[in-house]
């Protein structure tokens, strides 16, 4: 089955992110939408929160006029970051400030984050989310999130 090709694109940028070390929730330009916006920051400007799914003044007038940015609509860019925020253990909206974000991020929790976002994608395309994470990422959980997430707020 041909997938579609911003799908194949957003798969790739965040495979190649996942795997060179480049993929930090906490930086606009390395997190999933900033990965996928070809680490630039530019989408920030969307929304006045990171993780917020609330569209900005500028947000709004890219939706209203039906601008895509690498294939994705501005709502679409939002809600694919909280995806990836909330499947890597975040309160959202993020904020640096907020001492009970202190979380150390492991590869298992940015794997569950890539999870997050690779189902979110399916659900945008309609293509069926029967897919092998662990092997489309070329990787398996050392441990379980849940204990690792505990373990962290604790």
């Amino acid at each position: 089955m041909k997938m579609p090709e911003r799908f194949d694109n957003a798969i790739n940028k965040l495979y190649t992110a996942f795997h060179c070390g480049t993929l930090q929730p906490e930086c606009c330009k390395q997190c999933a939408v900033g990965n996928i916006m070809d680490n630039t920051d530019s989408w920030k400007h969307l929304t006045q929160q990171h993780g917020g799914l609330q569209l900005s003044y500028v947000g709004t007038v890219h939706e209203r006029l039906g601008r895509r940015f690498n294939g994705y609509l501005p709502s679409e860019l939002l809600q694919l970051e909280a995806e990836f925020l909330k499947g890597c253990g975040y309160k959202l909206p993020y904020h640096h400030k907020n001492q009970s974000q202190n979380i150390k991020i492991s590869q298992d929790m940015l794997f569950e984050g890539l999870c997050s976002c690779v189902t979110y994608l399916s659900r945008l395309e309609g293509i069926s989310d029967a897919l092998d994470y662990s092997a489309l990422f070329q990787y398996s959980p050392s441990t379980k999130l849940s204990e690792e997430k505990e373990t962290a707020l604790v």
